[in-house]
């Protein structure tokens, strides 16, 4: 798929790696989407004045699928059609099963999981119109291993994953690929914060000896956006944490 024109519909991309994927289409010359739970601010919007790309603000909850029906046809009200999207919004609260509520682990499942269903559904129907679309799904590498204190996020996560596969099966002979991307350990707020020694250790168990970039992660996602012929796959971006013998 050329991008340049195209319209992207990125989820939670007000920060951090959706952020990034949203700077990296439009970097492109695609029209993004920039979205998140509250209101855009308009110095976010500013950044990407100098690609000259059509930039729309929609917030609203994924979680609710009448709100993601509603984002969904107010970004093709705005822009003319969704010709991808990025299932990129998600939450952690991390708890260790004994202490685990069921309360945490559906709201971690609803927004993670649920989000993603709900914004795929609202997309499916203009985009088997048109015969033609790419959904990329973000995963974890914990959806591949698991993590201690993580039973909620590691299951949301995995989820994606038969998620991804099972509708790229029914959808593929309508022109519309889906993709699953699961990163590893990636620069943020959350790794910023870190004690040393706990970076240190985490990088410890990371073949190539450091964190990945949120850049990184958004140059992979393109690519698969672009990929006429790939589709149903998983692919782990982790520097190496997750690779099989």
């Amino acid at each position: 798929m050329e991008l340049q024109g195209k319209n992207v519909f990125i989820t939670g991309s007000t920060r951090g790696i959706g952020l990034a994927i949203a700077h990296r289409f439009a970097s492109l010359g695609a029209n993004v989407v920039l979205n998140g739970r509250s209101q855009i601010a308009p110095d976010l919007v500013a950044s990407f004045a100098s690609y000259g790309v059509e930039v729309a603000t929609i917030s609203g909850d994924v979680s609710d699928g009448a709100d993601a029906k509603r984002m969904v046809e107010e970004a093709i009200s705005q822009l003319g059609s969704v010709d991808i999207l990025v299932n990129n919004a998600g939450i952690t609260n991390d708890k260790l099963m004994l202490k685990m509520t069921e309360e945490d682990f559906d709201k971690v499942l609803k927004i993670n999981l649920t989000g993603a269903f709900n914004m795929t559904q609202s997309v499916l129907k203009p985009m088997t119109k048109a015969r033609q679309g790419a959904i990329i799904n973000l995963s974890s590498v914990v959806g591949l291993t698991g993590n201690i204190g993580q039973a909620n996020y590691a299951a949301s996560k995995a989820g994606l994953l038969g998620f991804t596969k099972s509708v790229a099966r029914e959808v593929a002979a309508r022109g519309i690929r889906v993709n699953a991307v699961a990163p590893g350990f990636i620069e943020s707020d959350m790794t910023d914060a870190m004690a040393d020694k706990v970076k240190e250790a985490a990088i410890a168990q990371i073949p190539m000896k450091r964190i990945g970039k949120p850049e990184e992660v958004a140059s992979l996602v393109s690519f698969l956006a672009e990929q006429e012929y790939l589709t149903g796959q998983v692919i782990a971006i982790d520097g190496g944490m997750t690779m099989q013998g």
